[in-house]
Parts: structure tokens; C-alpha cells; sequence
């Protein structure tokens, strides 16, 4: 059983995720959306579509609930479905005019709006945080892995 010097780290790494999303989860709310509604429209902004596989790989929306975000974003119009060319059962869904507006207007509003939290940060601090959550986010998928 490894030293348990290593909780500290998980404490303050969940306390970071907490502080991010209400600070990115508030701005969004202000826009008039919902946080899954702004990850669908993000990730499928500047895209061709989707089927709802790759939107729910991509965002990691559960698909339960996946749909029903989108049947939402569809009623406001900002998203629309249409058979996939490739594959019978599958719907590719994509922004609608009014929905591409929408992305254009939040999508770079919410990454300034973050990015104000970064701004103290160096170039290298901000490499060195992402090199060390990229090699923790490794480390637990390989436990996963083997187990």
C-alpha cells in the first residue's frame, strides 16, 4: 500500500475541479444555457456535425442524457438531426445558422472568461501543470486498466 502523502494532492485536485466549474458553470448560466447545452454547441462549433456517438465521446454527456439536451437544443433551434449518409441508424447533429451565431458569440466570450483565472500564469507553469495532469490522468487509466 503506497504512503498516503498523495491525499493532500487528490483534496486539492477535486477542490480545483469544484472551484472551475462553478466559476465556468456560472458564466455559462449568464449566457442563458446550460452547461451541457454549451458542451454540445462548443463541440460541435466549427465542425461539419456529429453522429451522437462521437458527440457523447466528445463531451462526455451520458447518452440518456445526451438526448435530451439535444431534443432541447433542437426545440430552441439551435441544433438540427439528419440521417447519417454512412450508416442507416445513426442521426448526424449539427448547428443550425441560428445555433453557428450562437457559438460564434459564447464559445469565444466563456474562453476569456476562463482564461482570466490563467493570466498570472507563465507560458512554462502553464506546460509544467499540464504535463503533470496529463502524466496523473495517464497513471490512473493505466490502474484502471490492469484491474
Amino acid at each position: 500500500m503506497p504512503k498516503k502523502s498523495f491525499l493532500p494532492i487528490v483534496r486539492e485536485l477535486v477542490r480545483c475541479y469544484q472551484a472551475f466549474e462553478a466559476h465556468s458553470a456560472g458564466h455559462i448560466r449568464s449566457m442563458g444555457l446550460t452547461p451541457p447545452q454549451f458542451d454540445i454547441i462548443a463541440t460541435l462549433g466549427n465542425t461539419a456535425g456529429m453522429s451522437f456517438k462521437e458527440l457523447g465521446e466528445k463531451t462526455l454527456i451520458t447518452k440518456g442524457t445526451l438526448t435530451g439536451v439535444v431534443d432541447r437544443l433542437e426545440a430552441k433551434h439551435l441544433v438540427g438531426r439528419s440521417a447519417s449518409p454512412t450508416d442507416g441508424r445513426s442521426q448526424i447533429v449539427r448547428l443550425t445558422a441560428k445555433g453557428e451565431e450562437l457559438f460564434g458569440k459564447v464559445f469565444p466570450t466563456h474562453i476569456n472568461h476562463v482564461g482570466r483565472a490563467f493570466m498570472n500564469y507563465s507560458a512554462t507553469d502553464l506546460k509544467q501543470a499540464e504535463s503533470t495532469l496529463r502524466q496523473l490522468r495517464a497513471a490512473l487509466a493505466g490502474i484502471e486498466e490492469s484491474a
